[in-house]
């Protein structure tokens, strides 16, 4: 119990600083309803990140020539996860699909095919890798990898999401990531919410019982915060403050509750 008091009481010090910092807020508590939207699409957010990850290695097993694809795009169809690797055409009006791979029994377990000649679509693939395209301009220049994320919104438009990528062992980068939203063909941007500011990066050992941090761009954790709990070995709680200093606890399945 003591561990967790010096969490809560250093989060509550760090509040100070936050309010003091010059921000929008999206000035919304959120409710029950909006929490559970939260955890739903951090943990969209993790499944994508899993399957993506795995299909990855099906593809790059079978030596793909350098340049043959520009995106790897997720989605859930019944149940099961499919990547495919594309790119979009030289005309722009469809999305061509090089390597297909599809989930099995096993959420880690993916077979891939190369389709020759590349397969066309001007559906979901389509959308989502004009939506990535428009996104990744928008968000310019940047000195680290990036992940990206391209996942159908819960009323049928699209969401994308650009995070810092991992790049050590251990090692977990939050903040300085966007989720967009896009129409459903992916030729508009809907809204743009920056999620955080700054990029922080944590080390997580076995003796750490908690994270922390504090938000000042909105009242409510984020998707990516879920994401962020979700992915990080060993997996332990996060704590988020925010501005009307409350402290959010988002646990390790990724639900969110307030801390008592």
């Amino acid at each position: 119990m003591k561990q967790w008091a010096a969490v809560v009481a250093a989060m509550l010090a760090s509040f100070a600083s936050a309010m003091a910092q010059k921000a929008e807020l999206e000035n919304k508590v959120p409710t029950p309803a909006d929490l559970q939207a939260i955890t739903a699409r951090g943990r969209m957010m993790e499944e994508y990140d899993v399957a993506s990850w795995h299909a990855t290695d099906v593809v790059q097993d079978m030596k793909p020539e350098a340049g043959s694809f520009r995106y790897y795009i997720a989605k859930k169809i019944e149940g099961k996860w499919e990547v495919v690797f594309g790119k979009l055409n030289d005309a722009r009006d469809k999305f061509l699909i090089v390597y297909r791979a599809t989930q099995g029994t096993q959420p880690n377990f993916f077979t891939a095919k190369r389709l020759n000649p590349p397969e066309e679509t001007t559906e979901f693939y389509f959308a989502a890798a004009k939506a990535l395209d428009a996104a990744l301009k928008d968000l310019g220049a940047v000195n680290r990898p990036y992940n990206d994320y391209a996942i159908p919104s819960e009323n049928g438009q699209l969401y994308v999401y650009l995070l810092p990528a991992q790049t050590k062992d251990g090692v977990y980068p939050l903040g300085g990531d966007v989720r967009y939203t896009y129409s459903a063909d992916g030729n508009t941007m809907l809204a743009k919410r920056p999620m955080h500011k700054t990029i922080l990066e944590f080390t997580i050992n076995k003796t750490t019982v908690a994270g922390t941090h504090t938000h000042v761009l909105s009242l409510s954790p984020e998707d990516s915060d879920v994401f962020y709990v979700l992915t990080r070995k060993p997996s332990i709680p996060e704590y988020v403050g925010t501005p009307d200093k409350k402290i959010w606890v988002i646990n390790t399945d990724g639900t969110i509750v307030l801390a008592k």
